[in-house]
């Protein structure tokens, strides 16, 4: 049985796959700092969601990937987070 770095990079050895998952890295680097942000404080997803005033489904379909937040919703979160957004073009 592979492992999952195994798998990772075999699936990667295509380009067109590599390509899509790199166009895709932003998005996934900004979920896993809002998930790092949220444990730092050892807080659910529901007391995250809680504290915006939102349910706790945004939070989750945020972190999983499977939404595309507005930047003033990003805003909020960050907000309540105790952080701040930082944006760069490069």
């Amino acid at each position: 049985m592979k492992t999952y770095a195994e798998l990772k990079r075999e699936i990667l050895s295509d380009p067109e796959i590599k390509a899509e998952y790199d166009n895709l890295e932003p998005e996934y680097a900004l979920i896993r700092q809002v998930i790092e942000a949220r444990r730092e404080l050892n807080w659910t997803q529901k007391e995250l969601a809680e504290r915006m005033g939102i349910q706790q489904s945004h939070i989750s379909r945020l972190e999983s990937g499977n939404y595309n937040p507005s930047l003033a919703f990003l805003k909020r979160v960050s907000k309540a987070l105790g952080k701040k957004i930082t944006l760069t073009i490069g």
